[in-house]
């Protein structure tokens, strides 16, 4: 029954993509029908009025965008439906499909690793599901086709799933690649623009190169083992060097795809030109695949972690945390601000993974599974904020048309509903008490927290200053998102698109949003119902589940034992609406304290305009100035001067850019490299037809030496 609701879900996935492909015939015969028309004007009037009111039906597309939508969203709950009895049930379960290679039928395994992101999946494609048909009705259908949009994200959520599911390495490939190419397209759906073309390309190179070191990773195992199945590369005997090796290229391929740094780049570039819901489910899902996959690779093929191991994703996952938070401060562009605080939030994961490695190599095994906990609980909070934040993004791009930041303000007054939605979001991803992200970070704090039972000097050296970098990057986060809030929401509206405004009409974009609200909220309240989930998948992949365990409950958190520290969500629930309560009915026996409405004070300069408010750079610049060696910064002010002499200030021009120290240190030499090497081998086209019958004269000669 398991497999049955897994199977479904990655079949109806793809009956969605295919169905979308219905869009395209439709056009097929309208052209035929307008040839028809033009080729046969004495032919039948009434067949071919029939024929022409059928096909130009307005509720033809309408209906079967909502059909394509109403699949994906079955898809959605049969993968959390399929995820949630896998959890529940702790089976492991297996079958083979008669495709793949004649003697490696694919395998497929379904255990509650799988089962968890599964439900990351199946939550985050049913929101999308509620969202999309009012967010694709923006878009020209001859221009930017339905057909194409739906196909590929049916086909890019079935890639994910499946890639769940492989139990062999030829199987896992396949998966990856369907998932990766998919998104390419998903990427590049405007084409038409030049900087669409160019992240969409710089996504699917990275991608593809993230794929070579994952299969060279496998192919490590494979060469010690007798097969290409999972079972078989789990009883692979490697040796220190070889394992280190095979980590290091799965580290390489799956940490290029999860965004950390510094193999991070195509992030910030594709995020914020995909359709918004893509965006969502890029950033929201996608990257807890590949943080799957390195997970499957390392705790379950390799098995034998090594400290060293955990030391190096600590250290990535410190600086992606750090630095991901201060590249995003830096946005002004509100998408590209959400990609670059995946990165941060990555970065967290990564360094949470890297604690767990570390406690489970030095005979800790049930800090280990804190640490495993910590880090899949933030994965799956981040799954929810991360996808609600991006879908409000596109609510504000579908009223507005910005995603300057600088370019909108005021907009609680005009959408209210969802100012409270993406506030929902901002104090989720901020790490504040009764949202979700606050739980997973303050687990991931107690994990670093008990570093003392380790007698590495250097480790318990290490991981401290690691934790006060979180504790900064989570400062950094609630800043960076009092920006986005206070200059999105409130003040003045800074164009006239913004002033035209109003609360979407769409109720399915408002659903979608408040069903993903709703779980960070009911998940803030009483973590202990996922918490139990994922404490079956550290029994299953550890084979130890969470210290002082029978204080995990709905009503009190306690990690590792109430006398160190405990946690009880629904308390401070109480507490907060008390206290709300008091303030309220005092406020309200008073007279002289009760709320009035006025004016916002101009402070005697004679009516406030929006270009009294911050800016973007304005209300970073105390940041920029700390940290001014994490960017490459190019400030300039230029005057235009008048009168005789010129001395008489006329306008000033500011200048601001901030970009990534990666792209000149890492990026641009190898591209120079690449660019030298074409041009070089591009030498030998020399466009006489007798050069080219010698190089295949040589080639032949050569390779009949070669097989002789």
């Amino acid at each position: 029954m398991i497999l049955v609701l897994a199977y479904g879900a990655v079949l109806l996935s793809f009956a969605s993509g295919l169905l979308a492909l219905l869009m395209n015939q439709r056009q097929a015969a309208l052209e035929f029908s307008q040839f028809i028309n033009e080729k046969f004007p004495g032919g039948n009037q009434c067949c071919r009025a029939l024929l022409a009111n059928c096909l130009e039906e307005k509720k033809f597309p309408d209906r079967l965008r909502k059909a394509v939508f109403v699949l994906l969203g079955l898809s959605g709950v049969f993968a959390t439906l399929a995820g949630l009895s896998v959890l529940l049930s702790q089976q492991v379960v297996t079958d083979q499909l008669g495709l793949g290679l004649p003697w490696l039928p694919w395998h497929v395994r379904f255990d509650c690793l799988s089962g968890f992101f599964f439900l990351i999946i199946g939550i985050a494609v049913s929101a999308v599901s509620l969202y999309g048909p009012g967010y694709v009705n923006s878009y020209n259908d001859s221009q930017h086709p339905f057909a194409v949009l739906g196909l590929f994200t049916g086909l890019f959520v079935a890639g994910m799933l499946l890639v769940l599911l492989a139990d062999d390495a030829f199987f896992f490939m396949i998966a990856w690649e369907l998932m990766s190419v998919a998104s390419y397209f998903l990427v590049a759906f405007q084409h038409e623009n030049s900087a669409n073309r160019r992240a969409a390309f710089i996504y699917l190179l990275m991608a593809e190169v993230g794929a070579l070191a994952i299969i060279l990773g496998f192919g490590v195992l494979a060469s010690f083992s007798n097969g290409f199945t999972f079972d078989a590369l789990r009883e692979a005997h490697l040796s220190s060097t070889w394992a280190s090796i095979a980590f290091m290229l799965a580290l390489l391929g799956f940490g290029m795809k999860a965004g950390i740094v510094p193999v991070h780049v195509w992030l910030p570039e594709a995020h914020p030109v995909a359709p918004s819901h893509i965006s969502a489910l890029m950033s929201g899902v996608m990257l807890k695949v590949a943080l799957y996959g390195l997970i499957r690779f390392c705790f379950d093929l390799l098995g034998d972690v090594q400290w060293q191991w955990g030391v190096v994703l600590l250290i990535l996952g410190t600086v992606s945390a750090l630095g991901g938070i201060l590249y995003a401060m830096m946005q002004a562009n509100l998408k590209r601000l959400l990609a670059y605080s995946s990165v941060e939030n990555i970065g967290i994961i990564f360094m949470v993974l890297g604690l767990s490695m570390i406690f489970m190599a030095n005979g800790h095994p049930k800090l280990a599974a804190l640490g495993l906990l910590a880090a899949l609980l933030h994965a799956f909070n981040h799954a929810l904020f991360k996808n609600l934040l991006f879908l409000g993004a596109g609510i504000l791009h579908h009223q507005t048309h910005q995603l300057n930041i600088d370019m909108m303000g005021g907009l609680i007054k005009k959408m209210p509903k969802t100012s409270v939605l993406f506030l929902i979001g901002c104090m989720s991803i901020s790490s504040l008490p009764l949202f979700n992200g606050f739980v997973s970070e303050w687990l991931a704090f107690q994990t670093a927290l008990q570093v003392d039972v380790l007698d590495n000097g250097v480790l318990r050296s290490l991981i401290p200053v690691a934790a006060a970098a979180l504790a900064l990057t989570a400062a950094l986060a609630a800043a960076c998102f009092v920006k986005v809030y206070g200059m999105i929401f409130l003040g003045q509206s800074r164009s006239h698109y913004c002033d035209k405004a109003h609360e979407i009409q769409d109720k399915g974009m408002l659903a979608g949003s408040a069903l993903l609200a709703a779980l960070c909220f009911v998940f803030g309240v009483f973590p202990g119902l996922i918490i139990s989930l994922i404490n079956n998948v550290a029994g299953q992949l550890l084979g130890e589940t969470l210290p002082n365990e029978g204080a995990l409950g709905w009503l009190w958190l306690a990690p590792v034992s109430s006398a160190q520290a405990s946690y009880a969500p629904p308390l401070v629930l109480i507490g907060a609406l008390l206290a709300a309560g008091i303030c309220f009915w005092f406020l309200r026996r008073n007279p002289s304290t009760v709320m009035r409405r006025a004016e916002t004070w101009d402070c005697g300069y004679g009516g406030l305009t929006p270009k009294m408010q911050y800016s973007c750079s304005a209300f970073t610049m105390p940041f920029r100035r700390i940290f001014s060696k994490v960017w490459i910064i190019d400030e300039q002010i230029k005057k235009d001067m008048q009168g005789a002499m010129n001395q008489d200030v006329a306008a000033v021009h500011y200048h601001l850019e901030v970009s990534d120290h990666t792209w000149p240190l890492l990026y641009q030499p190898i591209e120079r490299a690449v660019n030298l090497t074409a041009a070089t081998v591009g030498r030998i086209q020399t466009g006489n037809i007798r050069t080219y019958l010698g190089y295949s004269f040589a080639t032949l000669i050569l390779m009949l030496w070669v097989i002789s």
